[in-house]
């Protein structure tokens, strides 16, 4: 398949005595597919470099003139139209993106010259264009930043908007004259990691005409899922206001206090759900999108927790073509933990969705998924075919406030744990089969055969406390022995040497540092993990204060997962106070009786749990992967 081939112009020879230039060859096809996928067939040096801004509709800094947000632009020198690949993003003046935090430069006359990240350097020889944008109030762009609000999201859209002649772009930020994007197909693809891929979820949800796909890695779904969870704050990540401030330029520090009021105003510290976080919820508008969508997570990313991407792909229509890459890493890119395969999987992905493609990738299976350190399963479908959620019974043992997890409930009985705000989930799964004040924990007998988690669980908890605050912990553990990525450098290492991804020019290279794993031997791993309030049992918006004495009825949700619990090994639900390293630690700590007879957990299975037998002593050391400490929302 050949977007129009190459022209080849003029001779070189000796006519007459004289000599013949020979003509400047046309520049070649706007694509060139051989093999099923498209080919580096543009120089990179030579490629268009430009810079525009474009109107958001929106006035946020209230300076009488529109917000635009800045867009710097690389795309092949070609007099045919190519489609966009997007990156919007916070960082590029500040943090920067990728492992080696790279930041956007320019040259002498004002150009763009470094694009941060390969995708300029793998994608614009293959024919598209990549286009990196400055959220509204950070680094060249005007307005505000509003963290994860409205003017962030039309960052976005309206670029999608002026590639598709919807919008107007200008020479400058303020004044200057109209660009046309009379150089782009109006295909666009919205990609990145963290903050930036939020932001491709947000756009999505709009429905705009012309965003073909997004590529969410590590990406909120819900901001109130970043800050807060089922009525709890989590610990050091402050407010919507406080993320703000780190990345703010001088204008939008100057003109934007009232949209940072409203978010100080909009993110109570008592963790209630409001309408400021419900505009930042971009999972129930999900059903507008139209983008197909390839999302990628890390299980142990204690950033952008994972009941994120869980409840996104369960909101997206089920008609939406999408794929789903899960690894045991923390908050990292495939980039940097799969680096060759993500490469080529992104090329085709982009070249289906961008340029019509037909390379099968469509019909693949759907989701991979990193089962032991870097060993991939593939399975068609996201949830697996087969996932039914089933519902499981904490029923007490001989051993107080240690039991079994069973498919069939128990006999009446209470279990209870002291929170004495100090508790981590290491030290509230150690030694499951002996007695602890800090939590109560209920196993499985070992299977006889792999169990799969899939999806999201939902703990309904009846618990009593005696103060008149209480917080709550849940944890899904697979107990038995495991080589896992570390929690050291949220799973990875990176290395001095380089491998290089496309075509370098002078002032960016294509060249990144490798990385391998970092592992560890384990006898337990938390496969997902939850939090909440239960002031706030009855209602997010609305906290109701506890009697102490009183029993209260919750149910609230633990992240997804997709983790399969070999045989031999055991599944447990531990339950807990105050996670001292994730959220903020309540007024009173309270001790907390757990009713076990109406506390349920349901849980989406592929695979029949065991029916539960009485726990077995084991009073050996359990080797446990300590936590990544949760940072800023950086890279």
């Amino acid at each position: 398949m050949v977007g129009r081939g190459w022209l080849l112009a003029g001779l070189v020879g000796v006519v007459s005595g004289l000599v013949v230039v020979p003509a400047r060859a046309e520049p070649p096809a706007a694509f060139v597919v051989e093999n099923g996928v498209t080919q580096p067939v543009h120089s990179l040096a030579d490629a268009v470099r430009e810079s525009v801004w474009v109107d958001i509709g929106l006035d946020l800094d209230t300076n009488g003139v529109g917000d635009r947000v800045a867009v710097d632009i690389i795309r092949p020198d070609t007099t045919e139209r190519v489609p966009v690949i997007i990156d919007a993003s916070p960082y590029y003046a500040t943090s920067g993106r990728g492992n080696e935090s790279e930041r956007k430069s320019y040259d002498s006359a004002g150009l763009p010259l470094k694009f941060p990240l390969y995708y300029d350097n793998y994608f614009v020889p293959r024919g598209y264009a990549v286009a990196l944008v400055d959220f509204s109030g950070t680094s060249r762009s005007t307005g505000c930043l509003d963290t994860g609000g409205r003017s962030e999201v039309a960052s976005g859209k309206a670029v999608i908007d002026w590639l598709n002649n919807r919008a107007t772009a200008y020479t400058a930020p303020s004044g200057g004259t109209s660009v046309p994007a009379t150089w782009s197909t109006g295909a666009a693809a919205m990609i990145g990691k963290s903050w930036d891929g939020s932001v491709t979820q947000g756009v999505a949800a709009t429905g705009v005409e012309g965003l073909r796909t997004i590529v969410p890695i590590a990406a909120i779904s819900s901001w109130y899922d970043w800050f807060r969870a089922d009525g709890v704050s989590f610990r050091g990540f402050g407010t919507p206001t406080s993320l703000a401030s780190g990345f703010e330029n001088t204008n939008a520090r100057a003109r934007c206090a009232a949209v940072r009021q409203d978010m100080t105003t909009g993110a109570p510290g008592n963790g209630d759900y409001t309408p400021m976080w419900q505009q930042r919820d971009y999972v129930r508008n999900a059903a507008n999108v139209r983008a197909a969508v390839f999302s990628v997570n890390g299980r142990a990313d204690l950033n952008v927790k994972p009941v994120n991407w869980g409840q996104w792909l369960a909101a997206v229509p089920a008609s939406v073509p999408r794929k789903l890459w899960l690894s045991q890493t923390g908050h990292i890119d495939p980039f940097d933990f799969r680096r060759a395969e993500w490469v080529a999987t992104l090329h085709r992905w982009f070249d289906r969705w961008l340029l019509d493609v037909q390379n099968g990738i469509d019909t693949e299976p759907q989701v991979s998924v990193e089962r032991g350190v870097n060993q991939w399963t593939d399975t068609a479908t996201w949830p697996p075919s087969g996932t039914t959620a089933r519902t499981m019974h904490p029923v007490s043992g001989p051993v107080a406030g240690v039991g079994a997890l069973s498919v069939t409930p128990g006999s009446p009985a209470t279990s209870s744990f002291t929170d004495n705000g100090s508790g981590t989930p290491t030290s509230y799964i150690s030694s499951p089969t002996v007695t602890s004040a800090r939590r109560v924990v209920y196993s499985t007998a070992p299977l006889t055969a792999d169990l799969r988690v899939a999806g999201i669980s939902r703990l309904t908890v009846a618990a009593t406390p005696s103060t008149s605050t209480a917080h709550l912990s849940a944890y899904l553990v697979d107990y038995g022995p495991a080589t896992a990525r570390s929690a050291t450098g949220e799973g990875i290492r990176t290395l001095s040497t380089e491998s290089c991804w496309g075509e370098s020019r002078p002032g960016d290279d294509a060249c990144y540092r490798d990385t391998e794993p970092t592992t560890a031997t384990v006898d337990a791993q938390i496969i997902a993990r939850g939090w909440a309030d239960l002031a706030n049992h009855a209602s997010l918006t609305t906290p109701r204060p506890l009697t102490p004495g009183t029993k209260y009825t919750m149910t609230f949700r633990l992240s997804t997962t997709d983790w399969t619990v070999p045989a031999g090994h055991r599944l447990a639900l531990v339950i807990a106070g105050n996670d001292s390293s994730m959220t903020t630690t309540p007024g009173q700590l309270p001790r907390v009786t757990v009713n076990l007879a109406e506390t349920t957990i349901q849980i989406p299975l592929q695979g029949t749990p065991p029916r539960a037998t009485a726990t077995t002593a084991d009073r050996s050391p359990t080797r446990i992967r300590p936590d990544i400490t949760p940072g800023r929302l950086d890279n």
